[in-house]
């Protein structure tokens, strides 16, 4: 089952957040379909939150056909999203948490790393678009 965390800090609605989540797990192949979601209790519990930001960020799954309610059960994901090659996604994993480690080490906090990233990412999208 997805465990959600929330970053206070990113500008991004909780629900999107929570959505975002669950399109991540799709795509690394750790929720498939079968697979049940939290309850609405059990997300405002672990991460004190309104119950209608969880049940806002499940109608938006539901509605992009990833999910689907089953009163009295729960929700549960009915759909996937592409995904790489798993074996090619473990070593790209195994190597970033390399890379991470490193930069740790190196004494970056989470911020300045995350935005090493992100300028990355941007930087190489956009050479392959040019």
């Amino acid at each position: 089952m997805i465990e959600f965390h929330l970053e206070p800090s990113s500008g991004v609605a909780t629900y999107v957040q929570l959505v975002q989540q669950v399109n991540q797990a799709l795509r690394l192949g750790l929720l498939e379909p079968g697979d049940r979601l939290p309850t609405a209790q059990q997300v405002v519990a672990s991460l004190a939150i309104n119950p209608n930001t969880v049940l806002k960020a499940y109608r938006d799954l539901e509605r992009a056909g990833l999910v689907r309610a089953r009163p009295g059960m729960g929700t549960f994901v009915v759909a996937t999203l592409p995904r790489a090659d798993p074996e090619a996604q473990a070593k790209f994993r195994r190597s970033m948490a390399a890379w991470l480690r490193s930069a740790r080490v190196a004494g970056l906090t989470s911020e300045e790393i995350e935005a090493i990233y992100r300028t990355a990412v941007r930087d190489c999208f956009a050479e392959g678009a040019a």
